[in-house]
């Protein structure tokens, strides 16, 4: 099932207070909001692409428990990107000092912020072009690294901060290279 896109008017922009207010009122959908101010409803995810999504976030999860390097989020976090965009990537990672910057409601509410690292695990009814230009987004953005898992080809984008995109086929880990020093995401539990 593919992301249903609601063409929303210039003329008619909804604040960001508005949307918030909306996805508090729609709990049941998960939403998200284009720069542009589209709003997307995003289908929920099979149980195959979840429990991939749940070890990917234990993982993270781990890691950053033993380094204490900063805060880790699932994909039912919306962060507010500075060019307006509202996303919900699949797993997502900012340093302590970035997260504690913030003030508690910014933090309770759709964190102004683009986090550090993301990760996006495309579903097998993800059409691919989509969540290539949000992952290209989250990096315009501020994002310094992020990897949009392609399981249907088995291959990995690789986005980093001022460089090219990097393809890598069937790779058996990932690193978190200097981002999240120490970092390894075995694929063999996602492939």
């Amino acid at each position: 099932m593919t992301p249903l896109i609601l063409n929303n008017p210039e003329t008619a922009p909804i604040t960001d207070e508005q949307f918030y207010q909306l996805c508090i009122a729609n709990r049941e959908l998960k939403l998200e909001r284009t720069s542009k101010g589209d709003l997307i409803i995003m289908p929920p995810t099979g149980g195959g692409t979840g429990k991939r999504n749940s070890d990917i976030n234990l993982d993270l999860g781990l890691w950053n428990r033993q380094t204490q390097l900063g805060v880790v989020f699932d994909s039912s976090t919306c962060f507010q990107l500075p060019n307006g965009a509202k996303f919900s990537p699949d797993a997502a990672w900012i340093p302590s000092a970035k997260w504690e910057s913030l003030t508690p409601e910014q933090q309770e509410k759709f964190p102004p912020i683009c986090p550090d690292f993301v990760i996006e695990l495309r579903s097998p009814s993800d059409p691919l072009k989509p969540l290539q230009e949000k992952m290209q987004e989250y990096i315009n953005n501020g994002t310094r690294l992020g990897w949009l898992i392609n399981r249907k080809n088995r291959q990995v984008e690789i986005y980093r901060l001022g460089r090219e995109k990097e393809i890598l086929d069937n790779p058996a880990t990932l690193s978190g290279e200097d981002i999240l020093t120490g970092f390894v995401l075995n694929l063999s539990l996602i492939w």
